[in-house]
């Protein structure tokens, strides 16, 4: 494994340009694999749904066309795939419980209504489930993977909760450690879900960690390079993990109108090059959406939204295809996949950083 330090400052300023702060926010230390290249067979896993969000079986090769930076890529196999029938590709479903970024009240009602997901259907889950909990002092695993819901949930029921270290009242520099300890868990997790085969749902079950975006914050080149760092390792650590992120939002539709909820879509663009980063595009709404996830929030059907998420393992499709080799390092190629059928919705991960 290859630790990639992102060393990243922010400047705050006020209007009148005094700093609100002398200590920088930093990027934290992303731990990712070496950096290999991008040549040869790469496979990319697609959902496609009707307008209701159900997953579409039953699609054919010659029904797909994938794209490579606008170009026509060749693909080179195709599988369908059907939860019934899926037993040589195992799938997984992982639920992280965000108790860094939520608070106290809102991590009970998560769990509670985890449990109400586990447990119904008498307890027989679909597609097996593993949780796992984000906290000030890092990411810990609470249980195995297991298709016993009953169990997972009684497991779930008998861990302890636990109080912040990290608390609102810390202001700025809580926001900081925050997305320390947030990205940090969101590179882990690809890293450990990596050295598993098949594919994995990754539900990340809170609001999100602090952005940032602040007409006065002043971000300097070096600090983009060392955002960008941190965007290319992690992206690149879920996509070879074969990791989708959804996230789901357990504010509920009480929160559902502040500008937390939507200020990330500014930043879902591909961040191309270095000078084009900013601390939005490392946003866990962000990842989602471009793993080929959904975001989901303005609900307080938690339970509800896990379903919708997990539905996604009832019907996809593999393609293969060759990687194009690029001149320069952390090249971003878009793909694009489209279905010839009307009225459906394609979701997969939408491009990749090439490596020569």
């Amino acid at each position: 494994m290859l630790t990639r330090w992102c060393r990243c400052c922010l400047i705050l300023v006020c209007c009148g340009g005094t700093a609100l702060g002398q200590k920088p926010l930093e990027v934290p230390p992303v731990e990712t694999p070496a950096a290999t290249p991008t040549t040869g067979p790469m496979t990319l896993d697609v959902v496609v749904t009707d307008k209701a969000g159900n997953p579409i079986a039953g699609l054919k090769q010659e029904d797909f066309t994938l794209l490579d930076n606008k170009q026509p890529a060749t693909i080179r196999s195709f599988a369908a795939h059907e939860i019934e029938t899926a037993n040589d590709v195992p799938q997984g479903l992982f639920l992280l419980i965000d108790d860094v970024n939520t608070n106290f009240s809102n991590v009970s009602v998560v769990r509670t209504q985890i449990e109400n997901y586990l447990r119904g259907n008498g307890g027989h889950l679909a597609i097996p489930v593993s949780i796992f909990m984000l906290t000030d002092r890092g990411l810990s695993q609470v249980t195995g993977v297991s298709s016993d819901g009953n169990a997972l949930a009684d497991t779930l029921h008998q861990k302890e909760g636990s109080l912040h270290d990290i608390t609102r009242a810390a202001g700025f520099y809580g926001g900081e450690e925050r997305l320390d300890v947030s990205l940090k868990a969101l590179a882990q997790l690809g890293s450990y879900l990596g050295q598993a085969r098949g594919r994995k749902l990754v539900v990340w079950l809170g609001p999100g960690w602090p952005i940032f975006d602040n007409p006065n914050v002043i971000i300097s080149p070096q600090q983009q390079r060392g955002f960008f760092s941190a965007i290319v390792g992690i992206s690149s650590t879920l996509r070879q993990a074969d990791v989708t992120v959804y996230s789901i939002d357990p504010l509920g539709a009480g929160d559902a109108a502040s500008a937390r909820t939507f200020l990330w879509e500014s930043f879902t663009k591909p961040v191309t090059k270095p000078n084009k980063s900013d601390p939005g595009d490392l946003a866990l709404q962000v990842f989602a959406v471009h793993s080929g996830g959904t975001v989901e929030s303005g609900s307080n059907d938690i339970t509800g939204e896990i379903a919708k998420c997990a539905r996604d393992a009832k019907a996809w499709y593999t393609l293969t295809f060759d990687a194009q080799k690029p001149d320069t390092p952390d090249a971003w190629h878009d793909l694009t996949v489209k279905v010839d059928k009307p009225g459906v919705k394609v979701r997969a991960d939408n491009g990749y950083y090439a490596q020569p």
